[in-house]
């Protein structure tokens, strides 16, 4: 085949690439443009009443404000946030199911997902740090305290936590590890229900977020105990860090965050970035996450992603090292 021939052919594919991946730009920006036509699911996969829930029902509130359209919490608990999860990943990629995720969503094996894989991150939306807290009736108002009752009452001291894969059950068990002491841990479906029977006396102590407990906290029917981070929290300012009672190895934060199915959109991914940052610079957004015991916590997509995976990696290698079994 003559040289020109070859290069004319070559030329005419170039241009065709080149305005496939035009017409598919174009087409992109349309879609976002129209979107949202319709309402949103914000998928919650924890029970309504938990952090978690709370978290996830500011975001939808404001989100609506802002795109124009309801978003509708769905509350889908089960096997820790599984369940929930396993929804928002087998989701159409159109933007209209999005999924509140929580650190330590994929450390079950054989969850039917990948974090990786499977979800687009939309970006952060805060750090929740976990809370000791305990019922006023038990005597102890220390992280010493604590582990001085477990050693003179082996095996009878109770610690209350969502289930595996949460990092209250994954926090609690290294508690355990770290101090030497035989505690018995007891998994509930969710924050709200741990709360619950935290209040009645059915477990000494728990391994919880604050938006539940804080009015009981407030009142002194609950004792925060310590917050599980580096800084105290602006909602409980008395209440010490772990690192302050002299356990700084217990830092145990999680990170919210929204995700869309694989296969979104970009500019639809970005349309609900540029939302969800806009309304987390609101003096009204601000205060009411640190109300829920967190700071809000913009991000790109990019940066969303890389949290994933630096935090799944970091909760992966510690049950490794506690030997620890994740079951859904």
């Amino acid at each position: 085949m003559p040289r020109t021939t070859t290069n004319r052919i070559k030329t005419i594919g170039a241009l065709t690439a080149a305005l496939a991946t035009t017409v598919c730009l174009l087409a992109g920006v349309a879609v976002a443009q129209e979107y949202p036509s319709k309402g949103i699911s914000l998928i919650v996969p924890f029970p309504a009443g938990g952090g978690v829930d709370v978290v996830g029902r500011v975001v939808a509130g404001k989100l609506s404000d802002a795109l124009g359209q309801q978003v509708l919490v769905l509350n889908r608990p089960g096997a820790g946030s599984v369940i929930g999860v396993r929804d928002g990943a087998k989701a159409a990629p159109d933007g209209y199911t999005i999924l509140m995720l929580v650190t330590g969503a994929s450390l079950p094996p054989d969850t039917g997902y990948d974090l990786a894989k499977d979800f687009a991150p939309i970006g952060l939306v805060a750090s929740i740090p976990i809370v000791i807290m305990s019922n006023p009736d038990v005597p102890a108002k220390t992280m010493s305290d604590i582990v001085a009752l477990a050693k003179k009452q082996p095996g009878k001291v109770t610690i209350g936590t969502p289930p595996s894969p949460t990092l209250n059950y994954f926090g609690a068990e290294q508690f355990k590890s770290m101090t030497g002491t035989d505690m018995t841990v007891v998994t509930y479906k969710g924050t709200g229900p741990l709360t619950n029977d935290l209040l009645g006396g059915h477990v000494m102590f728990a391994f919880n977020t604050l938006p539940p407990a804080i009015g009981n906290i407030q009142a002194g029917k609950l004792r925060a105990i310590a917050v599980a981070s580096p800084q105290r929290l602006e909602a409980i300012p008395d209440v010490p860090t772990t690192g302050e009672s002299g356990m700084p190895a217990l830092d145990i934060v999680q990170y919210y965050g929204l995700v869309a199915p694989a296969g979104t959109p970009r500019p639809i991914v970005d349309k609900l970035n540029k939302a969800l940052r806009d309304i987390m610079a609101s003096d009204d957004f601000k205060k009411r996450i640190i109300a829920a015991g967190g700071g809000p916590l913009p991000s790109t997509p990019e940066e969303y992603a890389t949290n994933i995976a630096r935090e799944e990696g970091k909760w992966a290698a510690l049950i490794k090292n506690l030997g620890l079994k994740v079951e859904q």
